[in-house]
C-alpha cells in the first residue's frame, strides 16, 4: 500500500494523539441502528489499527439517539476483549443520569457535550445557554470527586446554521465556563465545518491569552467546506496535540443538518505521516476496518483516503 513521502515542515508537534470518535459520534448519525456486535469488532479493529484513544459510545437517552442505546451493553462486551493498547476510552454523558450508568460500568473517562451557542444549546440539551453550566456542574464535579478525567466539547465554535457567526469572544466564555467547572481537556468543535485557518488562529490565540494552556486544548472540524485538513494544519502549528477524527469519515450531527461527516481519520493519517509526525497508527490496517464498516452499514466511506487506497 502506498505511503505518503516523508517531508517534515517546520514549528510542529514530533507526535499527536489522534481521538477517534467513530464508534460515538460516527455512528450515532447514521440512520440505520448497527448491531452491538458490529460496534464491539469495530472498536476492537480500531484499537488493533493503533488508535489509543476512542470514544466508546454515550449514555444519552435512548428516545434522543436510538442509535446508541445499548451502550451499556457494548461495555460490558468490550470488558471481555482483549483491547490492550488502549490508553483512553471515553464515554459521553449528557447529565447526571448518564454519568451514574458510566460509573456502574466502571468508565475512566466521560465527555460533556456543551455549546457556545443558545440556539444549539436549546436543540441539543434542551437547555438555554447559561442554563447548561449548571447542569454540567454537579455532572464534571462528581466525575472529578471518582477520579475521573472529564473532557468537553463546545460546539458550534466557528458558526451556527441559525445564528450565523459566533463571535469569539462568545466561544471563549463558553470555553472559560466549562474548564472552571474543573473539565481536564477542551474540544473546540467546527460542528458545521465552515472554519477556516485565519478563524482557527484567532479562536485558539484568543483562548491562550486568557491563560487556557494549550495543552488542554483538541480540535474538532468537520470537512462540510473541505476545510478540516487545513484547519488541523493550523492547530498543530499553533501548539495543538490532539485532533478528533473518525475513520472513514463517519458522523455529523442529529441536531444540526448541514452538519456532514468528520474529519476523517485516515486523511489525518496520511497528512500527519507525510509531515513525519508520529501517530501510532498502521494506515493499512486502518483503511481495511473503513472499508469492512462501510459494508456493516451500507453507504461508502467519505475518506479521500480511503478510496485512493482500497
Amino acid at each position: 500500500m502506498r505511503s505518503p513521502q516523508v517531508e517534515p515542515a517546520a514549528a510542529l508537534p514530533t507526535s499527536v494523539t489522534i481521538y477517534e470518535v467513530g464508534p460515538r459520534d460516527g455512528l450515532q448519525n447514521e440512520s440505520a441502528v448497527v448491531p452491538v456486535e458490529v460496534k464491539a469488532e469495530f472498536i476492537t479493529r480500531l484499537v488493533t489499527a493503533g488508535l489509543s484513544t476512542v470514544e466508546l459510545t454515550s449514555f444519552v437517552h435512548p428516545r434522543w439517539v436510538p442509535q446508541l442505546a445499548d451502550a451499556a451493553e457494548l461495555l460490558d462486551r468490550l470488558a471481555a476483549t482483549d483491547l490492550t493498547g488502549l490508553r483512553r476510552a471515553p464515554v459521553l454523558v449528557p447529565n447526571e443520569r448518564g454519568l451514574e450508568r458510566a460509573l456502574d460500568k466502571g468508565v475512566t473517562e466521560v465527555a460533556i457535550f456543551g455549546s457556545a451557542t443558545e440556539s444549539f444549546a436549546r436543540r441539543n440539551l434542551n437547555r438555554g445557554y447559561d442554563e447548561q453550566f449548571a447542569m454540567f456542574a454537579p455532572v464534571v464535579a462528581r466525575a472529578r470527586e471518582a477520579g475521573l478525567a472529564v473532557r468537553a466539547y463546545v460546539s458550534m465554535c466557528y458558526g451556527d446554521p441559525w445564528e450565523g457567526d459566533v463571535p469569539v469572544d462568545q466561544v471563549v466564555e463558553a470555553a472559560r465556563r466549562l474548564l472552571d467547572l474543573g473539565c481536564t481537556e477542551l474540544s473546540l468543535g467546527d460542528t458545521i465545518g465552515v472554519g477556516t485557518p485565519g478563524h482557527v488562529e484567532r479562536l485558539v490565540e484568543s483562548l491562550t491569552a486568557t491563560g487556557v494552556d494549550v495543552d488542554v486544548l483538541a480540535v474538532h472540524f468537520h470537512d462540510t467546506y473541505g476545510q478540516a485538513l487545513s484547519n488541523t494544519l493550523t492547530a498543530l502549528r499553533l501548539g495543538i496535540t490532539t485532533v478528533d477524527s473518525s475513520a472513514g469519515g463517519l458522523g455529523g450531527c442529529p441536531y444540526a443538518e448541514s452538519a456532514t461527516g468528520n474529519l476523517a481519520t485516515e486523511d489525518l493519517v496520511w497528512q500527519l505521516h507525510g509531515l513525519g509526525i508520529e501517530t501510532g497508527v498502521d494506515l493499512e490496517a486502518l483503511v481495511s476496518t473503513s472499508v469492512w464498516m462501510a459494508e456493516q452499514i451500507g453507504k461508502p466511506p467519505a475518506s479521500r483516503v480511503v478510496a485512493a487506497l482500497a
